[in-house]
């Protein structure tokens, strides 16, 4: 028999059990209840910061961030051009104008040519989005030091970084998106952390979380005779989500724990620097001086020494039954965004061509992830 090894799928004890049975048993099964509140404040203290706001998705916080930081028409703000479409959609929901950025080695957006374009454009930019991709954390550093140069906000796509945090230089101890103006985090069942759904925001600023979290309930004033000031969004996180936050939050030390050792040992089985790796594979690293919470793992195919290319290898592995995926289609190139300005896209298309993102799931074995290289192995081979 076939064995099957998915992307990336939850890690759930049926101790969440419980907490979904006192969902049912009180009602509390839509966007009120005593979990939310407890899931934000983990979340809040996990990460260092005095409060957080519950959304129903990532991308829903991404567009409330855009909002409370007056991100309107025809705002340009800039964006990569390598990351998942949602991290972009909502500066069109503004009328916002995205301009999209190259990606460094590390595939977040590279701050050399952030840098060039903005010594362009002068005055013409209000905010950039950076998303850290893959676990990995983009050079806040530098990004904060050119916003404060070129009166930039800065929103962070934490998304795919929840746990990450800096381990030398300025921000010594920040987590991933808890550096720049607003920081986003996601729940979605392929994340470190899931609630099935579900995102969460964090705010230097107390005032602007809380205009997030007034909007987030259809800026609604008065519960009873249904007042609201101003345009919302039902952007709520459901109490029976919340509900499997607050049991998952507890664990993510040890998931991440799993993924460092399941990651070092495709290393060790695969890359081209080990011993017993393939000429032609290379697992990509992490930046230094941090503690990645190592999210995804992507390995660099050259098809050229390895013999295959991506995708053979990729339709040969789904074949065997071990799940994998390319890397997400350049946004500037997809149809909505095609006559939107893309400033020197050149390291970005490699990539897009010759990643290989594998299996790594927080339950993920050694035997799986032996598995996974012996067939990689085998299948190069043939």
């Amino acid at each position: 028999m076939k064995k099957e090894i998915q992307l990336s799928v939850p890690n759930l004890d049926i101790e969440i059990v419980e907490n979904l049975r006192e969902c049912i048993e009180t009602g509390w099964v839509s966007t009120g209840g005593k979990f939310i509140g407890e899931f934000e404040k983990k979340i809040a203290e996990y990460v260092g910061v005095e409060s957080a706001v519950s959304t129903q998705s990532g991308t829903a916080g991404i567009h409330l961030a855009l909002k409370a930081l007056g991100i309107g028409k025809e705002d340009k703000v800039i964006v990569p051009s390598l990351t998942f479409v949602a991290a972009v959609n909502p500066v069109i929901y503004q009328g916002a104008i995205p301009v999209f950025m190259d990606c460094d080695d590390s595939l977040c957006i590279d701050t050399n040519k952030l840098e060039e374009y903005l010594k362009k454009n002068r005055g013409k930019v209000k905010a950039v989005i950076a998303v850290h991709i893959f676990g990995n954390l983009a050079n806040m550093e530098r990004i904060m030091e050119l916003a404060e140069k070129y009166g930039l906000k800065v929103l962070e796509d934490a998304t795919e970084a929840l746990g990450t945090y800096v381990t030398e230089g300025k921000y010594k101890g920040h987590y991933a998106g808890t550096i720049g103006d607003i920081g986003i985090y996601s729940f979605n069942a392929n994340k470190i952390i899931t609630t099935g759904g579900g995102g969460m925001i964090v705010a230097k600023d107390e005032e602007i979380l809380e205009h997030m979290r007034h909007l987030s309930i259809t800026a609604k004033t008065d519960s009873l005779y249904f007042i609201h000031d101003e345009v919302g969004y039902n952007y709520r996180m459901l109490n029976t989500q919340a509900a499997l936050g607050v049991s998952q939050i507890d664990k993510i030390e040890r998931f991440i724990k799993t993924k460092i050792i399941n990651y070092n040992l495709y290393k060790e089985l695969l890359d081209e620097d080990s011993p017993k790796g393939l000429q032609g594979i290379r697992l990509l690293p992490f930046n230094d001086g941090l503690r990645a919470n190592h999210w995804f793992y992507s390995l660099l195919i050259d098809e050229e020494k390895l013999g295959i290319g991506r995708n053979e290898l990729m339709d040969r592995l789904i074949g065997n039954g071990i799940q994998c995926r390319p890397i997400w289609k350049l946004i500037h190139t997809l149809c909505p965004y095609e006559r939107y300005e893309a400033f020197e896209i050149e390291k970005a298309p490699y990539y897009e061509k010759n990643i290989l993102n594998i299996p790594c799931s927080t339950s993920l074995t050694t035997e799986e992830v032996k598995h996974v290289c012996e067939m990689i192995k085998k299948i190069v081979k043939q």
